[in-house]
Formats: structure tokens, C-alpha cells, sequence
């Protein structure tokens, strides 16, 4: 069974009105996601599920005060800039609201099923939000939010960050949390210029922090012989409760950054340790990178298409006016 909750910010969702006219990180991302999950044809193994609004406190366990009262006092005023390449609008306090309460939704949703996949479909991202501030098109670190709550509530929780950048916010999160292993693979060199090997997690966490670097043109080849090592570091086989693996590009398709050339393979290649032993369950996926819209699509379809255990299938053509937009 695959529980997707949302989707948050598409085009015909309110949450899509945080946008600016040109901007990579646009609404018509969120309706290439659902069309990925369409073309799975999962019929009655499909539950959607209506996020809530995170609580502002429950935001506060990751990000401070401070930054969370200037984000929300700039959408109150109309919005504006909060770096040189991340934007507010009025809308962006509720939506970013809501994208992060949908993580917290996903958690609820695997508690009632244990078995089972939660994605989230939402947006605006978060991997790289930071404490303090916001950074890459993220304001809310969605994944820390949800991630922290298993955490408070006594849980251990792997999350496994696939994109062509480094979440370097999340890892900033959880550099102390024992409780949190962060796995990411990433393109190296590459914005924002984190994830070193030597980055492994501070002095009450050494080895909680897993960073994979891959050089450009990557395939998933590369991907899948660089995994074998991680075997050796912190144990992936004891698959803490919380699975977080941003489909942002996946294993199965190209990195969706469109300045960017790490690339992985087209056809499913997965490292020994996932191929070997079935996913780690429960997973909670959350929708965060991904900004060409065809192969976000096909990513989407792969990635769920083997957590859920669905045959692969062709993807049909985008719709017109939406998953072609951008």
C-alpha cells in the first residue's frame, strides 16, 4: 500500500500560489510527481491522504525563533527575497506550514500502517533550510521536522538523501543527534560546497553523518560501487525506524538539476545492500529536488515503483499546460 499525502503546491493547490514567474522551483513540479505515481497504476494499493499544518513549535525543534518569526513576519508583509536565490511570497508561511506538516502526516499514516509507503508530494523543499536561515529554494527543513518528532518520541531514524546537492541543512540539524543517521550521495564539487567524506557527524554523533560524493557524470554504476562501502560505517542493515529517502534523483534516473551534469543510470541500478534484503520499512519518501520535469516523473515512478513492489511500466507524456510548464 502507497499513502501519498498531499499534493501540496501544484498548480491547482492554494500552496501553489508560493511562486515567482521563472523560477526553477515552480508548482508544475509537484504535477509531475503525481503523474509519476499515475503511471504505476496502483489502483486500490493507493491511499491519499489530506496534510494538516504543522504547529509552529513543533517547526521550532529544528529551526530557531528568530528565523521562524523573519519568515513569517516577510510573508505577512508580501514577501520578498531571502537570499539571492530564495523567494517568499504572502502564501509561503502557510504552504511551508503545510509541506511540513505533511511529513508529520506520513508518520501517523505508518503508524496505523506499518508495512506500508508514505510519500509526501509537496512543496516548497526543505534539505537545505538551515537553523537559522533559510538557503537553495528550502525555508522549512520538512524531513528535520518529521525526523526530530520519531526522534522525541523515542525512535531511531536513517534518512538517505539522494540528490545532485548535498542536504547540507539537514546534516546541520542533526550534527550532534546520535539518533539520526544521514546518508547522503551527492555530486562533488557541487553547490553549496558540503558533504566532504570527512564529514561524519559532531563529537557526540562521530559516524552519524554518511557523505557519498560522486564526481560528474556519475552513473549508477558509480553510485552502486561507491555504496559497497558502506557496509563498513555506521549499520545500515539495522534500518532504524525512520526511512527518509528524498526521491529528489534517484537511482533509477537522471539528476533533475538543469546547471548540473552528475548523472545516474536509466535503468534501475540499486546498491548490494538495498538490492539484497527488501527496503527498509516503514519508508517515509518525501518529494524535495527535482527540476526537470520529465525525468522528476520517471524518478517518482521508479523509485516508489520498487519500494511498493510495482512492476515497471512506461511513462505516458506529460499532460499539456502542466508537466510540460516550467
Amino acid at each position: 500500500m502507497l499513502t501519498v499525502v498531499g499534493p501540496i503546491g501544484g498548480e491547482d493547490h492554494h500552496a501553489g500560489r508560493h511562486r515567482q514567474a521563472g523560477h526553477p522551483e515552480r508548482p508544475s513540479r509537484i504535477d509531475a510527481v503525481m503523474d509519476g505515481i499515475a503511471d504505476l497504476h496502483l489502483d486500490s494499493d493507493l491511499r491519499v491522504v489530506e496534510p494538516r499544518p504543522a504547529d509552529p513549535g513543533q517547526l521550532a525543534r529544528v529551526h530557531g525563533s528568530a528565523y521562524l518569526d523573519r519568515l513569517r513576519q516577510l510573508c505577512e508583509s508580501g514577501g520578498g527575497h531571502l537570499d539571492e536565490d530564495t523567494y517568499a511570497t504572502a502564501e509561503s508561511w502557510d504552504a511551508a506550514l503545510l509541506s511540513a506538516g505533511a511529513g508529520l502526516a506520513a508518520v501517523d499514516a505508518l503508524v496505523a500502517d506499518d508495512a506500508g509507503v508514505a510519500f509526501v508530494a509537496a512543496r516548497p523543499p526543505g534539505h537545505h533550510a538551515l537553523p537559522d536561515r533559510s538557503m537553495g529554494f528550502c525555508l522549512i527543513n520538512n524531513v528535520a521536522v518529521a525526523a526530530r518528532s520519531l526522534v522525541d518520541a523515542g525512535e531511531r531514524v536513517l534518512i538517505v538523501d539522494w540528490d545532485v546537492h548535498h542536504g547540507n541543512g539537514t546534516q546541520a540539524i542533526f550534527w550532534d543527534e546520535p539518533d539520526v543517521l544521514y546518508v547522503s550521495t551527492h555530486q562533488w564539487p557541487c553547490y553549496p560546497g558540503t558533504g566532504r567524506p570527512d564529514e561524519v557527524g559532531g563529537t557526540g554523533a562521530r559516524g552519524s553523518i554518511l557523505n557519498v560524493p560522486l564526481p560528474p557524470g556519475a552513473t549508477g554504476t558509480c553510485w552502486a560501487t561507491h555504496s559497497n562501502g558502506w557496509s563498513g560505517r555506521p549499520s545500515t542493515s539495522s534500518h532504524p525506524r525512520g526511512c527518509w529517502s528524498p526521491p529528489a534523483s534517484t537511482p533509477t534516473g537522471p539528476i533533475h538539476s538543469p546547471t548540473w551534469p552528475c548523472r545516474r543510470a536509466t535503468s534501475p541500478t540499486w546498491p548490494p545492500w538495498w538490492r539484497a534484503t527488501p527496503p527498509p520499512r516503514p519508508a517515509r519518501p518525501v518529494s524535495r529536488g527535482g527540476l526537470r520535469l520529465a525525468a522528476l516523473r520517471s524518478s517518482v515512478a521508479a523509485s516508489l515503483g520498487r519500494l511498493v513492489g510495482a512492476p515497471a511500466c512506461e511513462s505516458r507524456p506529460p499532460r499539456v499546460g502542466r508537466a510540460r510548464a516550467g
